[in-house]
């Protein structure tokens, strides 16, 4: 292990501003979530609804992401973050101000906040081989993957702490007040795009940007890993719910992240392989989730079980990154980035829904079965993914040629 990637990113200037600002341009979304989804309850007297209005967000979410995506490419990053993130905090105020009687409205406005959601994550995904390059680029990536699951911990607990200390309209209202200075923070830091070489001249359809031989599986096992996620989430509350001890459901939750984030921090500091293959680290992830299949015999078990599954997520999601960056010309990084969230987004609705079937036929531990299938699933995907340190044909490639 060594360190040279961290003090390669310390040194680089504006990596630590760029870093951070996203971190806090990242935090209210995720923030907003609990307050919302109480603040629909609180309206409507029902969870039902909360489901539905939390649906319609992510409807939105998933169908605009990728256009201010490919926006962000055509146009520059700074002004869509600007316009986006302005939009998103008015309508988040507007939510947390709407009148009880006008409940009903909820799913419609959900759906435009989810629409005007900024694509910092996506931004600063194909920022980031703008301002370092080599075993940093590397590190970047770890680093990023690690800091989300950090903003998973953080984002809801503050949300969970302003409505118990206040109420669900006051934490709709500060997160949509802190966004809007958050985003301008965060756009204003946006690095110049890289000088374009004859192959990116002409920016990709869609099409050919996503059907491509390697992009496409990248995009794919993604969806994969985000729908096995999500469907142990929901074991985790069922196991707890099943022993009588709804409290370790939140303890199961913080000890798979800190496995995660103990992992990612280990991955950014190692020096790395010549052949490094994310199918590899794709196999680590597959193994974990076997490993929780065979622990479910009690909480101690399943919760040493998940930290050590919970150290392979975010390495293998940092190199996921690293790969679909590197295999993306510049031109159009962003929007692939978008169309990743995407699939991210539909990856949690399909694996909540499919594994809630699952435990009630077959029961908690067939959760983690079904998460080791979509990840073998993804990590045959992922076979022929190129090494690191192959050349990355980034514009060509499009599925069922040879090139």
């Amino acid at each position: 292990m060594e360190l040279s990637g961290y003090r390669e990113l310390w040194r680089t200037h504006g990596v630590m501003a760029l870093l951070a600002s996203s971190l806090l341009a990242r935090l209210p979304m995720l923030t907003t979530m609990v307050p919302l989804a109480f603040l629909a309850k609180d309206l409507s007297g029902s969870f039902r609804w909360a489901g539905v209005v939390a649906g319609a967000y992510s409807i939105g979410t998933a169908i605009a992401g990728p256009l201010w995506s490919r926006t962000a490419d055509r146009r520059g990053p700074r002004g869509v973050l600007l316009i986006t993130g302005i939009a998103w905090s008015v309508v988040c105020v507007s939510l947390a101000l709407l009148p009880a009687g006008l409940y009903r409205a909820m799913p419609l406005f959900t759906l435009v906040c989810g629409a005007l959601v900024p694509p910092v994550m996506q931004t600063l995904r194909a920022a980031w081989p703008r301002v370092v390059q080599g075993p940093a680029l590397r590190t970047a990536y770890a680093v990023d993957a690690t800091a989300q699951e950090l903003l998973f911990m953080v984002g809801p607990m503050l949300g969970a702490t302003a409505v118990s200390v206040a109420s669900p309209r006051l934490g709709v209202l500060l997160a949509g007040s802190a966004s809007a200075v958050f985003i301008w923070w965060y756009a204003l830091r946006q690095p110049k795009p890289l000088a374009r070489d004859h192959h990116s001249e002409v920016p990709l359809s869609t099409r050919q940007l996503l059907w491509h031989r390697h992009r496409l599986p990248l995009i794919l096992s993604f969806g994969l890993w985000i729908m096995a996620f999500n469907g142990i989430s929901l074991g985790i509350v069922a196991f707890a719910d099943e022993h009588g001890q709804r409290l370790i459901a939140g303890i199961f939750e913080a000890v798979w992240a800190f496995g995660s984030l103990v992992g990612g921090a280990v991955a950014g500091a190692l020096p790395g392989r010549r052949t490094s293959y994310l199918w590899r680290r794709a196999a680590l992830v597959t193994a974990g989730m076997l490993l929780c299949v065979f622990a479910t015999w009690s909480a101690v078990s399943l919760g040493i079980a998940l930290a050590v599954s919970g150290l392979t997520l975010a390495p293998a999601i940092g190199a996921l990154y690293e790969r679909l960056g590197a295999l993306t010309p510049d031109t159009v990084r962003t929007e692939v980035f978008g169309w990743m969230g995407a699939a991210a987004m539909g990856g949690a609705a399909i694996g909540a829904a499919v594994s809630g079937t699952v435990i009630e036929s077959f029961g908690v531990r067939y959760v983690w079965l079904l998460a080791a299938v979509l990840a073998g699933t993804s990590l045959v995907l992922l076979l022929r993914i190129p090494a690191e340190a192959e050349p990355s044909l980034a514009a060509g490639g499009l599925v069922g040629e040879t090139a």
